[in-house]
């Protein structure tokens, strides 16, 4: 397992810093401001995004610090993405302030110069992870373990962020230059309609934050998997091995990818995600069984090497 650095990207370990106030401050609204937006609390929405970028950009800041090369244009690039997420928190928080919704609004020319601001920085920050992510691919990192699950993390996270462009598009009955609103969360139901607690999720139709979510926090997941795999190598000698933690890896993040496409095709079709159709169920179990198999065949003995590659 790569060990922790000190040198983390600054710049982003601040702005982690700042929405780790603003979770506070968010908490805080949700307790004595009771106005509701688009059928949730108006301060679910900053709360929610200040949790994910405390987490998202600590992990971009972790492993921009474990490049052994390319450390001047990683830290430009996480010096963007870090710029990107201020400002579109600043615009979220400021539409909560005034009582507006900040995503899909249209509804007057200042509202939307402000969505579309928030568009703009959206796709800096991916193309800010887009650098670091090539970055991590090209680097040459001892445990091959870890560096998979931090390559395969930032990629699927790539994949989770870009959800949020079909989010955009406008749903039946929305008209460009027309309506109010134009693009949704949700699927097949307008926003706003029954949701799960705590996520907000829809109950009644697809919802595409789901698979946002899902392939974002990748970036969290894959590597924290290692750290697992690394703690429990005292009491399990066959992960030791570091071709044995490899293979559980790349099974672990094969399975990540296909439930990152499964939820995505459910919410597509209008799907909530507490009540899967049979079609849906079975390639769960498909997927299940995959896993399992392939669980099963990382876990056996990796064969010896030979003498000459030891000696090496």
């Amino acid at each position: 397992m790569v060990l922790l650095r000190t040198s983390w990207h600054r710049p982003l370990v601040l702005f982690s810093a700042a929405m780790a106030v603003m979770a506070v401050v968010s908490a805080v609204g949700l307790l004595v401001d009771d106005r509701v937006l688009v059928g949730a609390p108006i301060w679910a929405k900053p709360f929610k995004f200040a949790v994910s970028f405390v987490a998202y950009c600590l992990s971009l800041a972790w492993m921009l610090s474990l490049l052994p090369s390319g450390r001047r244009v990683g830290w430009w690039a996480g010096t963007v993405v870090a710029l990107a997420s201020l400002v579109e928190m600043v615009i979220i928080t400021g539409q909560v302030v005034r009582g507006k919704r900040s995503h899909f609004n249209h509804e007057t020319p200042f509202d939307e110069a402000l969505f579309n601001a928030m568009a703009v920085t959206v796709v800096i920050l991916w193309t800010g992870t887009l650098v670091v992510a090539v970055l991590l691919l090209r680097a040459r990192i001892a445990d091959r373990a870890s560096a998979w699950a931090m390559r395969s993390g930032i990629l699927l996270a790539l994949a989770g962020a870009a959800v949020g462009f079909l989010m955009t598009q406008p749903a039946p009955g929305q008209r460009r230059g027309v309506s109010k609103v134009v693009g949704a969360h949700s699927v097949g139901v307008p926003d706003g309609g029954p949701s799960m607690a705590l996520t907000g999720w829809s109950t009644t139709g697809g919802d595409l934050r789901i698979p946002h979510f899902v392939g974002m926090h990748a970036l969290q997941l894959l590597p924290l998997l290692v750290m697992v795999l690394t703690v429990l190598t005292p009491r399990f000698a066959r992960l030791a091995d570091d071709r044995v933690r490899l293979r559980l890896v790349l099974v672990a993040s094969g399975a990540y990818a296909a439930v990152f496409a499964l939820v995505l095709w459910q919410a597509l079709r209008g799907q909530p995600l507490t009540r899967p159709d049979g079609l849906t169920l079975g390639a769960a179990g498909l997927l299940l069984a995959a896993v399992t198999a392939g669980a099963r065949t990382a876990l056996r003995p990796a064969a010896r090497r030979p003498a000459r590659e030891l000696a090496a």
